[in-house]
Parts: structure tokens; C-alpha cells; sequence
């Protein structure tokens, strides 16, 4: 993938969704396609929690994910595993606090891939930007179950405090947002939201899908 600005990445955060096996009622396969039908703008693999796929299996699993998003022009990020991102060559990784630091996976996987941080204060997102961070994932913005090592609830005043410093670096908000408390998160200043259980559980996936995408529109217009 060819390296990205700021503003094509703005775009591509919209509607970020994020998903691994343990997150699916059905084939992770068909999630996917129905998500990407629907109108996802990005995808993170996120492989982690209770009954978890490891190895190969796991491995196999990503690169059937990645072909699905090669085939629609999404991106396809990897979460915290920097092994799986470089074998698979994947768009980006993804990594949290207590994962690898974003200046040593920026120097193994290049200047043209996307990296993302997760943070929770001011001072972890001018770290991670000070890092070489392309985006920030901000959160747990409403209660979640999703994940099983959430940190504490932020609400939105996280968003919009490394708003009102001046930083202007994408912002992703994540943690338990649905089409019904999705305006918030962007009328604080995310460019976008990430979304794992309220797409990845829906009854009609592509459907949950749209409505994330005519919420984000509807905010930017």
C-alpha cells in the first residue's frame, strides 16, 4: 500500500471496523463481506480473548480476511502482532500501550505502512505521535464487553482535550459505540469510529454497517 496522508487517512477511519473470531455469531469470513457490503472504510483483525486462534490456524484465518479486503480497496490492519503484519504484509498494525512502542515497529515495518496507538490521556497521545503514530485510537469511550482488559471509561472529554491541545493527528474513538451514541464521539472531534461487537453481532450486518456510515456522513456534513 502505497503511504497515505493525513487526510485519506481521516477517511479511511470512518468506519473503522474490528473483528477476530471470538467476535462472530457465524463464518468470520461472511462477517467481513457483509461488513465491507455494508461499507466499512477500514478493518483491524483482531485475534485476542477466551477460545482465541493461534498459529497457523490464526494465521490462515488473516490472510483469508486480507484477501476479502484487498479485493474491496479496504485496508487491513493487524492488531499487536508484529510477526503476523509482516508475513501477511499487511496495510498496518495496530498496538496498544503495553505492546510494542510505535517507533520500533515503525523501523520493521517501514515508513509506508499505517501504524495506530491506543491511548487514554493527552500525555499518551503526544507520546505516540512522538513515536511516529499515524492515528490514535482513543478510548473506551462508553462501557464495553468486547474486551476483556478494557481500561476505565472515558466518555468523550479524552477526544476532546487532545482536540483542544491543537493536536490534529486522526482520531479513532472505540469502546461500546452504537449508531444511537455514535454523535458524540464525533462532535468532540474523532474522525471517525472503530466498531467490534455492534457490527460483528448484528443480526444484519451489512445493514448495522450502513447505519455507522450515514452517522459519520451525517455528522461531516
Amino acid at each position: 500500500m502505497k503511504q497515505i496522508d493525513s487526510d485519506q487517512l481521516r477517511d479511511l477511519l470512518k468506519v473503522y471496523f474490528i473483528m477476530g473470531s471470538v467476535n462472530c455469531r457465524i463464518a468470520p469470513a461472511k462477517v467481513l463481506k457483509e461488513a465491507v457490503a455494508g461499507g466499512i472504510t477500514m478493518f483491524q483483525f483482531r485475534e485476542k480473548g477466551t477460545g482465541a486462534l493461534t498459529a497457523q490456524v490464526k494465521f490462515n484465518l488473516g490472510r483469508r480476511l486480507q484477501k476479502i479486503c484487498r479485493a474491496n480497496g479496504v485496508p487491513f490492519i493487524v492488531n499487536d502482532d508484529i510477526d503476523l503484519a509482516i508475513a501477511l504484509d499487511a496495510d498496518g498494525i495496530h498496538v496498544g500501550q503495553d505492546d510494542t512502542p510505535a517507533l520500533a515497529i515503525r523501523q520493521l515495518l517501514g515508513e509506508d505502512k499505517i501504524v495506530g496507538v491506543s491511548a487514554h490521556s493527552l500525555a499518551e497521545a503526544r507520546q505516540a505521535i512522538a513515536d511516529g503514530a499515524d492515528y490514535l485510537g482513543i478510548g473506551p469511550v462508553y462501557p464495553t464487553s468486547s474486551k476483556e482488559d478494557a481500561q476505565a471509561v472515558r466518555g468523550t472529554s479524552v477526544i476532546e482535550e487532545i482536540r483542544n491541545s491543537g493536536i490534529t493527528i486522526p482520531l479513532v474513538g472505540i469502546g461500546g459505540i452504537t449508531v444511537h451514541n455514535a454523535a458524540p464521539v464525533l462532535a468532540a472531534g474523532a474522525d471517525g469510529i472503530s466498531v467490534i461487537s455492534a457490527i460483528a453481532g448484528a443480526e444484519d450486518i451489512a445493514l448495522a454497517a450502513r447505519g455507522f456510515v450515514h452517522e459519520v456522513n451525517l455528522s461531516g456534513s
